[in-house]
């Protein structure tokens, strides 16, 4: 990948993006991981207004340490960028505690408090983003957003933009490398940060991003016959992410009316 070339017409891109939009600039949410530590800096080379945002729920200490290395990185190197902390754990925990005096304890229950956290944020990057004129900045990559469908719906799948989403994960660390990011950001494990235990994204989904790539490169072409040994559990693990996250990845059906009925 020319990398050099990547970055200059993804900062192109967002900037022509923003104007022609007439936005101020865009708003990132940041985590301590990669995928954000690329997107927000990318923003900040348009010379746009940038605001990155840190909003921790019952976040690790090393991901809070990590968020907030990334946004001093940022206000030192660019001058357009501002950081913000918008600690969201008080208003988690009233939903939180609302949400289960109603409902039964499961695995089910735990996965829905873990979207209800990415669902927060989205809600706060818009409140912000609109009082800034902002326009909201995706974090997802192509593996994510496209193959497996690893991201929240309406929750850090709402956003107005998205510049990695082309991407692939390893693509996305040759790009944190290329921008000289903090070590902790360009070495940082992917993780999606929405639960009490720590879990990384490769102990999720049961499969590394390099695997999982190969895979969707390859999967309009070939077929379960083509795999064997571990190639062939990792096809089997995107099939089945893939099939469940259609509902996420395509576009929201939508019940059209046969004009003679509306007559």
């Amino acid at each position: 990948m020319q990398t050099d070339k990547v970055i200059h017409h993804i900062v192109g891109w967002l900037k022509n993006y923003a104007e022609t939009a007439n936005a101020k600039g865009y708003i990132i949410g940041v985590s301590g991981g990669v995928d954000s530590g690329v997107v927000s800096t990318l923003c900040a080379m348009t010379g746009l207004d940038t605001l990155v945002l840190e909003m921790p729920i019952r976040q690790k200490a090393d991901q809070i340490d990590r968020a907030q290395e990334h946004i001093a990185f940022l206000e030192r190197k660019f001058k357009n960028v501002k950081g913000l902390r918008v600690d969201l754990s008080p208003t988690f925990e009233e939903i939180f505690t609302t949400f289960k005096e109603i409902g039964e304890a499961s695995e089910q229950e735990n996965l829905a408090f873990a979207n209800t956290r990415s669902r927060l944020r989205m809600l706060t990057l818009y409140h912000f983003a609109q009082i800034n004129g902002l326009l909201v900045c995706g974090t997802g990559n192509k593996i994510e957003d496209f193959g497996i469908g690893f991201f929240t719906k309406y929750g850090d799948g709402g956003v107005d933009i998205s510049p990695i989403a082309d991407l692939y994960k390893t693509e996305v660390y040759e790009l944190a490398k290329a921008l000289d990011l903090p070590e902790s950001i360009k070495n940082a494990i992917p993780t999606d940060g929405l639960w009490d235990t720590d879990r990384t994204d490769e102990q999720q989904i049961g499969a590394t991003y390099p695997e999982l790539e190969k895979i969707q490169k390859e999967y309009s072409t070939k077929t379960e016959q083509d795999y064997t040994g571990r190639a062939l559990e990792v096809y089997k693990i995107f099939r089945r992410m893939h099939s469940a996250a259609k509902h996420k990845i395509e576009p929201i059906p939508v019940c059209y009316i046969p004009e003679e009925l509306k007559k």
